[in-house]
């Protein structure tokens, strides 16, 4: 088999999804549209969103098997992700995530429950295969020490690591030392300088400040409004592409695994930004996380048109 390029270290979920009219108020009950089940979570989303675009890519998660676990791996499979670092303890709960889609702007409320990824242990983090990758990826839907210790492991080997530090949570800034690339939304970003003393400010001021407590490059999502890069070569803005938004669930989890499938081929950061901006905007336009993941022609196709 021929080694993975790109781990995937993070969580895997069961995404219950209720499309409604609109965001529910505070207390209000709302007629949904439609309900669906799929698989999700940000280290799975992450993963299938690089695999369908041609990266090898493996995925190192904790997937309980009651509730039906074990389909959820074999999916992971049938989408070309390497399973081999999946634990699947038989006395655990997989992760859950309740999912409202308004349809008057196709934004979205999610609540998560942690289940199995919440116990992702040391023991596990300190037996993966790091031979042969170039990128070691992570969010936070996982315990914060076990991310921290891939991190100091994926360094000692040379690999580069990228946070995606979502969902916000404190404590969440001891790891920038341990990052290359760290990828947040506006919201993540301010929460993040807020955490390290920092005030409100412009996406470029917000991405500089976190550069300066160790990653080697910020990217800031705006959604609409675009992209925002800084690295030790400057600030670089890439517009977003215009297109009518359906279902904005899983955007930035494309956004990742495009970006890091992109640099893991040596594509220069120009052309990976554009590549990554390009299958996030394919994603926003079709309903549903995964299944609305697009596959490398349709991307290449999209920017062909520029």
């Amino acid at each position: 088999m021929t080694r993975p390029e790109i781990l995937v270290l993070g969580s895997v979920n069961r995404d219950l999804i209720v499309h409604a009219p609109r965001l529910p108020l505070p207390g209000e009950t709302l007629r949904g549209q439609r309900f669906g089940s799929c698989l999700g979570g940000k280290g799975a989303n992450q993963a299938v969103a690089a695999a369908r675009l041609g990266a090898r890519v493996a995925l190192a998660a904790r997937v309980g098997l009651q509730e039906n676990g074990a389909a959820m791996v074999a999916q992971l499979k049938g989408e070309g992700v390497d399973t081999h670092a999946i634990a699947q303890p038989a006395d655990e709960v997989p992760g859950v995530a309740l999912i409202v889609v308004g349809a008057e702007d196709a934004e979205n409320q999610i609540v998560t429950v942690a289940g199995s990824n919440g116990t992702l242990p040391l023991e596990q983090v300190e037996a993966l295969e790091l031979t042969g990758l170039r990128w070691l990826v992570a969010q936070q839907e996982l315990p914060l020490q076990s991310v921290a210790r891939a991190f100091e492991r994926a360094h000692a080997a040379g690999v580069k690591t990228l946070l995606n530090a979502a969902p916000f949570r404190p404590g969440c800034e001891s790891l920038l030392p341990h990052v290359d690339l760290l990828v947040v939304n506006a919201l993540e970003a301010q929460a993040l300088v807020t955490t390290l003393g920092g005030g409100v400010a412009e996406p470029e001021a917000l991405a500089q400040a976190l550069r300066a407590r160790g990653p080697a490059a910020v990217l800031v999502s705006l959604g609409a409004e675009g992209l925002c890069w800084v690295d030790a070569d400057g600030t670089r803005r890439v517009r977003a592409r215009t297109v009518k938004a359906v279902d904005t669930v899983g955007a930035g989890d494309t956004l990742v695994g495009a970006l890091v499938a992109a640099l893991a081929e040596g594509q220069a950061i120009e052309n990976a930004l554009a590549f990554a901006q390009a299958a996030a905007a394919l994603s926003v336009s079709r309903a549903g996380v995964q299944d609305a993941m697009p596959r490398r022609t349709e991307v290449e196709q999209l920017l062909a048109k520029n």
